[in-house]
């Protein structure tokens, strides 16, 4: 066998390892399939010969370059305008992509594709990977105190600041339930924590021009709901400006926000928002 036989061998023994630190940091599977495989093209050109920690090695190359492709993302989103939004260059949603989204958890993926390129990496790798910071700091070219900061500023968009508001425990039980009921068709179960006279508002970008902006009462929504359990199957419990409510993000993707106003225990609004400058003005943040 021979030395790039074997250095091939040694990378595809830490391929799936790869693709996972590059799916977090690039949220597409597409993305972090190209990542890994512009990684193994220049650990190719380099080898091992004196490296110490191969796996380490191959995860600073691979994540070197997602932080490149974070950054160009960065700057397409700035030439568009800031209240544009540039999705990453994934293939049409396959088994796989819904599965790695269900896996580390679509509101997570939404809540990172909302950080910095460096607080991303610096967060991910870490919390995630348990990368030491001076590690980290030396592919941010930041000193690790510096670093230390990015991911602490990042758990805290992630998590929610210390003494933030935050929504009851029977609040997210109820916005749970919803969830629940509406991917599981549940019928009588949405009806159960919905109140008689709810009332749903949606975007316009959202539905087309048959269906109403607004809609009121509990039979009537779960009559409608119908029409949307597929794509009900891509949302998640999460907390929207201090409140329970639902990220709709299909593999990972946002595509839409649900505020809940939750009183006594039944749902009083549903508030789907769709438009890209209202879904840039929701604080969201993970609901565990």
């Amino acid at each position: 066998m021979t030395d790039l036989e074997t250095l091939a061998a040694r990378f595809e023994e830490d391929r799936h390892h790869l693709r996972e630190v590059a799916h977090r940091l690039l949220g597409s599977v597409h993305d972090a399939d190209d990542a890994v495989q512009a990684a193994w093209l220049k650990v190719s050109r380099r080898g091992i010969a004196e490296v110490t920690n191969p796996t380490g090695w191959f995860t600073t190359v691979t994540a070197h370059e997602c932080l490149d492709r974070l950054r160009e993302r960065k700057r397409r989103a700035e030439v568009l305008g800031a209240d544009e939004h540039v999705p990453a260059a994934v293939a049409p949603a396959a088994d796989e992509q819904v599965a790695m989204a269900e896996s580390v958890g679509r509101a997570l993926l939404v809540v990172l594709d909302r950080l910095s390129p460096a607080q991303r990496v610096a967060f991910v790798l870490h919390d995630a990977f348990a990368m030491p910071f001076d590690d980290i700091a030396a592919l941010l070219d930041r000193t690790p105190a510096a670093t230390k900061k990015l991911a602490s500023r990042a758990r805290e968009r992630v998590r929610g600041a210390t003494g933030a508001a935050r929504p009851t425990a029977e609040h997210l039980a109820v916005a749970r339930a919803f969830v629940a009921a509406s991917q599981e068709g549940d019928l009588d179960a949405l009806l159960e924590i919905l109140d008689p006279d709810v009332v749903r508002r949606v975007d316009r970008v959202l539905v087309g021009g048959h269906i109403p902006v607004e809609l009121r009462g509990a039979r009537e929504f779960v009559e409608e709901s119908k029409m949307f359990a597929a794509t009900a199957r891509g949302g998640e419990v999460a907390v929207l400006d201090g409140a329970a409510g639902i990220v709709v993000a299909p593999a990972g993707h946002l595509k839409s926000l649900l505020r809940l106003d939750i009183r006594d225990g039944r749902i009083h609004v549903i508030d789907i928002i769709g438009d890209p400058r209202r879904l840039a003005s929701v604080e969201v943040t993970l609901a565990d």
